[in-house]
């Protein structure tokens, strides 16, 4: 398979979407998604404004020469980020970018098989080339005091070359170059959490999709009191990413709590259930969901609740539960200004909460690229571990994901988790939701 032919099923690695626009599904209002000729149209589009993005962030972390390698069948997580979003399908792909003084940035692939596409973006040497050759005389024309290459990372993105590329790349440059080899993770942060004004208005397509399939699945379309379990929950939000030919970067979760039930957990969260749990009225239900489209991920989590018979309303209880949460995410909007570092922002939203007496728990990510991106979370994990500070990005993207634990009257004094999870972006104003945030619970009568 050379690499300019059409992929013929979806390429879940790089996120994809293989279908043409899909028709919108009974029930669901949502924008039209690009069929994935366009996708790719958009995304070169990017990949053009991202590269004139590299030079200063590479002078900025002293890098004078960045190397991705990709492998057949274990392809590098960077590479649909900086080549082209097509299929890889050579033994080993190579794509270099040098800081060439005055004359800037220059960029190589030495790719496997020859692909135009390519041409578009990089030099690409003569197929006839040695490229282990090719490596070694960029090395000495250039000479870089700084190789980056995918090592000592502490996320898979930043610590991906494997030990074989990594032979291969000192086989080419030689013993000297090893030793100016550097971790590229500071720059692939950098470059992996600048966001562009570009892609914005798609990935509010990607989080209304995301809400359009959480309030079906919440809904007396797919929940049935007494019959429908959490698998089938599960497995219809499987349908409908299939349905709309998007992918997910995650298994699709699901909570329940119950009065008189108790509230499991594991690694300090609440336990998700088991796939054979039948949903009851008076359950209190939970989502975990998210989806990937034109390279990027969303991350969503949304509650409902399964009227019992003869309630016309939520428990106010119920209610109270859901306002502390929101007591909690407007804190953490109200404190987060670009430059402020994460730790500090995290400390404030605490101590907020504690005046207010609310159990809080943050653990906000970073969204983009990936799901769990790199940039500055606002987290208590990290905060813990005492991490070196990082600071808020003007235009990140952050998965506000959080909850709040509070004793129910109707529940006997049962503490509820009420958690939350909404897609935002970094103005000077603080965070923006990409969509209104869930201001009451989803009623399933």
């Amino acid at each position: 398979m050379t690499l300019h032919r059409r992929a013929l099923t979806c390429l879940l690695a790089l996120n994809v979407a293989c279908a043409t626009a899909r028709p919108v599904p009974p029930g669901a209002e949502a924008p039209r998604l690009l069929p994935w000729s366009e996708q790719l149209a958009v995304r070169e589009a990017w990949l053009l404004k991202r590269h004139g993005m590299l030079l200063p962030m590479m002078r900025q972390h002293g890098v004078g020469m960045w190397i991705i390698v990709n492998e057949e069948f274990h392809d590098d997580p960077l590479t649909p980020y900086v080549a082209p979003p097509r299929p890889y399908a050579g033994n080993r792909d190579v794509f270099v970018f040098l800081d060439a003084g005055e004359q800037g940035l220059k960029k190589y692939a030495l790719p496997a098989y020859e692909e135009e596409n390519l041409t578009r973006f990089f030099e690409v040497p003569e197929q006839t080339r040695v490229y282990k050759q090719v490596l070694g005389e960029l090395y000495a024309r250039y000479r870089p005091s700084a190789i980056a290459v995918g090592i000592g990372g502490r996320r898979g993105v930043t610590r991906s070359l494997t030990r074989d590329s990594y032979t291969y790349l000192v086989e080419a440059l030689g013993p000297e170059a090893e030793a100016r080899f550097v971790s590229a993770a500071p720059l692939i942060e950098e470059y992996l959490d600048t966001r562009i004004p570009e892609e914005l208005e798609h990935y509010r397509t990607l989080v209304v999709l995301t809400e359009r399939m959480v309030k079906r699945a919440f809904s007396p379309e797919v929940v049935k009191p007494g019959v429908t379990t959490v698998g089938d929950v599960r497995r219809w939000l499987y349908d409908e990413l299939g349905r709309w030919g998007v992918g997910t970067w995650f298994q699709p979760d699901l909570r329940v709590q119950r009065k008189g039930q108790g509230a499991g957990s594991s690694r300090g969260f609440l336990a998700v259930a088991k796939e054979d749990v039948v949903i009851q009225r008076g359950d209190l239900l939970h989502v975990d969901f998210g989806i990937s489209y034109l390279g990027l991920h969303s991350d969503w989590q949304k509650m409902a609740y399964v009227l019992r018979e003869g309630e016309k309303d939520v428990p106010e209880g119920l209610k109270r539960a859901l306002a502390n949460t929101h007591a909690l995410q407007d804190a953490l909007v109200r404190e987060s200004r670009p430059g402020r570092p994460s730790g500090e922002v995290y400390e404030a939203v605490m101590a907020a909460m504690k005046e207010k007496d609310i159990q809080a728990q943050v653990y906000s990510h970073p969204l983009g690229n990936q799901g769990h991106a790199l940039g500055a979370s606002i987290d208590f994990r990290s905060a813990s571990r005492k991490d070196e500070p990082r600071k808020l990005r003007e235009g990140s993207y952050i998965a506000i994901e959080l909850n709040t634990r509070t004793p129910v009257p109707e529940w006997d004094g049962e503490e509820v988790y009420a958690m939350q999870e909404d897609p935002a972006y970094l103005t000077p104003e603080g965070w923006r939701f990409f969509v209104p945030r869930q201001e009451a619970y989803y009623v399933i009568p």
